[in-house]
């Protein structure tokens, strides 16, 4: 079962400068939590062969895939701060046509442009 497309809200939060403000607040929070999340992040970072910019690509796709839209966001950022390009960016979003379908993969286009033209 897809679900059902959202529109794409503005909640854009911060830049690749760092985490947002949700984020952040959990972080604060729930310190240790967040510290063992970070760890758990950089571990997966460090697993494998893939450089940098592939495995933001790949995580924007798995962003994508699973209809997150602040993770979309969030990828689409930490992309474009690994150096991809918006052309890079947009290319995997249209990659998920034919996975997701032509209305999901507009959807997930929506989120990415929030970042690229914010």
């Amino acid at each position: 079962m897809k679900p059902t497309p959202r529109k794409a809200t503005k909640q854009v939060s911060k830049g690749v400068d760092g985490p947002p403000k949700r984020f952040r607040e959990f972080s604060r929070r729930y310190p240790e939590i967040a510290k063992a999340y970070e760890s758990l992040a950089e571990a997966t970072q460090n697993a494998g062969p893939l450089d940098s910019k592939t495995r933001c690509l790949v995580k924007l796709a798995i962003a994508s895939g699973s209809w997150r839209e602040g993770a979309v966001h969030s990828h689409a950022r930490r992309a474009l701060a690994a150096g991809c390009t918006p052309d890079e960016i947009r290319h995997v979003v249209l990659l998920a046509t034919t996975t997701l379908g032509f209305p999901s993969m507009m959807a997930v286009m929506t989120w990415v442009e929030d970042v690229l033209e914010g």
